[in-house]
């Protein structure tokens, strides 16, 4: 797959340099050359080095921690290329932060979410491409075109590639606000679907109250989930799960932020293996831990958009 560089940029911002050179490589189009900085007080300075006048510009952008810096980095670079005459703009957030904020939950609670919908599009972004929203109301927050691709298919051929045999397996959806993406995925893997139903009395803490699910003659179990934030709800969840018979737990997860103790509590849990993809980078990964690359699917997105084909037709 290549591209004429006079037509396409792509450039990466800092959060996520080694999914930006799987893409490029992928797309034969090699990184723009774009420097980030700070001023001596914090401030963020980017120098752009190649012109992108005319051109159609794609950068590859992670907003995850440190979610405000990198956020922050992604609106300047925006407007650089605004002002440098770029013929659009189409920024790649691999993983959108302030996407669990879609909502009014208590009074006088921010929708964040919604907020930093209208910074991006005020900033001089064309088109947003991203994967696995919290919310996928999320794409009704912005005036510009959102597309919001899906892990399922590419999580789909590795489990069923890893594992010898898929009989007497299950998938789970760890909430029943969650039901509509496990679906897709044991669909895919043609098993059965079981839901945890779990209570949020306040943030980061859940209590799981019953399985919907026959698993009796269930042998391994699938949480499938777009995060996994400090680990806790998901060790709990398995706990239970274990407790039903089931011989092994797998998970698989879009977007690992893994904050916290996460790591450390996820490797200690009964979980067997955590399959996450490389939608936000992580240095080092307890040996439970196995990363899935999502860059092939990016790539064909932003192949598809420069091509004005249809993104939709890759889930079908």
């Amino acid at each position: 797959m290549s591209f004429n560089d006079r037509e396409m940029k792509i450039f990466s911002g800092s959060s996520n340099v080694g999914l930006a050179k799987k893409i490029s490589e992928y797309l034969g189009v090699p990184l723009g050359n774009c420097q980030f900085s700070t001023f001596s007080d914090g401030e963020i300075n980017i120098k752009v080095n190649e012109t992108v006048r005319g051109r159609h510009v794609f950068i590859i952008q992670s907003t995850c921690g440190p979610v405000n810096e990198n956020l922050m980095e992604l609106f300047i670079a925006i407007d650089a290329f605004k002002r440098a005459s770029a013929k659009s703009i189409n920024a790649v957030i691999p993983y959108y932060g302030y996407a669990r904020q879609d909502r009014k939950a208590r009074g006088r609670d921010p929708i964040t979410a919604k907020l930093v919908a209208n910074l991006l599009t005020e900033a001089g972004l064309s088109r947003l491409l991203t994967i696995d929203l919290h919310s996928e109301q999320i794409q009704g927050f912005f005036d510009i075109p959102v597309d919001n691709l899906y892990s399922f298919p590419v999580f789909s051929d590795y489990i069923s590639n890893s594992f010898v045999c898929l009989e007497d397996c299950v998938v789970v959806s760890p909430d029943v606000g969650g039901v509509k993406r496990a679906n897709k995925f044991a669909t895919k893997l043609g098993i059965p679907l079981a839901i945890l139903d779990k209570r949020r009395p306040k943030d980061n803490f859940v209590e799981i109250v019953n399985v919907i699910g026959d698993l009796r003659k269930v042998k391994t179990a699938i949480f499938f989930d777009d995060i996994i934030d400090t680990g806790r709800s998901l060790a709990e969840g398995a706990s239970i799960i274990k407790s039903k018979g089931v011989e092994k737990i797998y998970c698989c997860a879009t977007h690992g932020v893994l904050s916290g103790k996460a790591k450390e509590l996820i490797q200690n849990s009964v979980i067997d293996g955590v399959f996450i993809t490389d939608t936000i980078p992580h240095a080092e990964l307890p040996d439970k831990f196995h990363v899935v690359s999502l860059a092939e699917l990016l790539s064909e997105a932003i192949s598809r958009v420069y091509n004005n084909e249809s993104i939709s037709i890759m889930f079908e």
